[in-house]
């Protein structure tokens, strides 16, 4: 299987997954052209996609879906309350509604070779989801957009080898900076984003032997630093006395806002 990320951050996410026969596209918050030209450095297409995930309805997971929609066809898989949202924007234009298809959190559905299982996730959206790709060899996950975690997020992140995990702010750089304090609160709340600190703990939750890449994604532009949150994350691993890891011991790397990343070959 191979991932990677052609944008992960507050103004744009859009991540690939796939292996020979089957990629899929997780959300599409960026514009058509980059979304092809990210494809295009590691010779796919857009058109390649068996289908389009979305996560949620949030402007910078579904900026791009009507053009891409309207220009590949491609099938949209969301939950229906997530269907609901994205068609009253307008901005979005006129998209087929024979392309959506509804899901459901933690019933699996399979596209090609591909095993999707979309899972809950604390976020002020109608109804959002991660999502958990295997085939026969690898599983891998996306998870960006939630507020805390549990146990539920932990079992669905368990045993993984390579994922995309949320480090969205530094808390101090958050609390003293310019953004309004409505909007802080909402980031800190149980349906904001996690926290680089939060990021790393939960990491450690879900470390295991055969985790090939750990890629550190949704970063802040304004309350985060790619550096930061590969330190603090790496600190968190390095400092929890009760598992048998240290941050070295894995390939971790930040997805960046506007770059696409490195391909990771599980």
């Amino acid at each position: 299987m191979d991932f990677f990320s052609i944008a992960s951050g507050s103004s744009g996410n859009c991540i690939c997954v796939g292996d020979d026969s089957t990629h899929v596209m997780i959300d599409a918050g960026i514009s058509g052209k980059r979304i092809e030209a990210g494809m295009n450095k590691y010779n796919y297409t857009t058109a390649d996609m068996a289908g389009l995930l979305i996560t949620h309805e949030h402007s910078d997971h579904v900026s791009g879906l009507g053009v891409i929609s309207r220009k590949y066809h491609i099938p949209i898989y969301a939950t229906a309350a997530t269907i609901r949202a994205i068609r009253s924007q307008k901005s979005l234009g006129n998209i087929d509604d024979t392309l959506f298809h509804v899901i459901y959190p933690d019933q699996d559905f399979t596209l090609g070779s591909l095993t999707i299982h979309p899972f809950h996730i604390s976020h002020d959206a109608a109804d959002p989801v991660a999502y958990r790709i295997e085939n026969i060899r690898s599983k891998v996950a996306v998870c960006t957009d939630l507020g805390y975690y549990d146990d539920y997020i932990i079992d669905n992140l368990t045993g993984l080898d390579a994922m995309l995990l949320e480090a969205n702010h530094d808390i101090h750089m958050l609390e003293v900076g310019s953004y309004p304090y409505q909007l802080k609160q909402r980031i800190l709340s149980d349906h904001g984003h996690l926290s680089n600190e939060a990021s790393g703990q939960l990491l450690c939750k879900v470390l295991n032997d055969n985790i090939k890449h750990i890629f550190l994604g949704h970063l802040s532009h304004e309350n985060n630093y790619p550096d930061l949150a590969y330190e603090t994350v790496n600190l968190e691993i390095n400092m929890d006395g009760s598992i048998p890891y240290k941050g070295k011991d894995f390939d971790i790397t930040v997805a960046s806002r506007t770059d696409v990343s490195q391909r990771v070959i599980i």
